[in-house]
């Protein structure tokens, strides 16, 4: 698994692209830094892995573009130290660059072998502060509730109310919601029955579906 000066600076050249796009937190700019997204690709990607692109990897599932990841990292305003819960586990890069900003972080997956492929990746790649789970995201992580901060990296026809329910006062959800295109909504839980919700931009995501896919 080689992280080489060549693929250091086609990182640097990334993170001038999300710069110019608005990324100004230099926190999250240094975690795209640090993390190789080369690692996360099937190695025929290997060459555009620092493209501002989507690429498929497998089980009908993609890794969000760049920008993307950064947009939704941002969004939730990360500090040092916080319980995040990620809903669709993918790749692994969005628990990547989380981990890699100090946070401890719970990464669920429905897709059986996503889950094995990632959850091994992870673990070579050393981050001790991801926990991995095979669960409907739906559900969301009752057992290890609260959460500080939520991120779902698929498309919601509606807010999972369950999510909303495992987030602590003064937490952030950040979920993209619709269905041919998604409008990206942050969620603020400003008491147990009182949330703020912000609507932004729009994006293309893979749908959020229920249950577990084992084949």
């Amino acid at each position: 698994m080689k992280d080489t000066y060549r693929h250091k600076g086609m990182r640097k050249r990334l993170i001038d692209t999300l710069h110019q796009k608005g990324i100004r937190d230099e926190r999250i700019l240094q975690a795209f830094d640090s993390v190789p997204r080369h690692l996360f690709l099937d190695k025929a990607f290997e060459e555009w892995a620092y493209t501002d692109k989507a690429f498929p990897i497998g089980n009908k599932q993609t890794i969000s573009q760049p920008f993307t990841v950064a947009y939704q990292t941002d969004l939730l305003e990360i500090r040092r130290r916080d319980k995040v819960l990620e809903i669709g586990t993918g790749s692994g890069f969005q628990a990547a660059i989380l981990a890699t900003l100090g946070t401890r972080v719970f990464t669920v997956e429905r897709q059986e072998p996503l889950y094995k492929k990632t959850g091994t990746l992870l673990k070579k790649l050393g981050f001790k502060n991801i926990r991995t789970f095979l669960k409907d995201g739906m559900d969301g992580l009752p057992e290890h509730a609260p959460f500080d901060k939520i991120i779902v990296t698929a498309a919601a026809n509606e807010i999972p109310t369950a999510l909303l329910s495992q987030l602590q006062i003064g937490g952030i959800l950040i979920i993209p919601i619709g269905k041919e295109r998604q409008q990206m909504c942050k969620i603020i839980k400003q008491s147990e029955r009182q949330y703020k919700r912000i609507y932004l931009d729009y994006f293309k995501f893979v749908p959020l579906l229920k249950g577990l896919n084992k084949s």
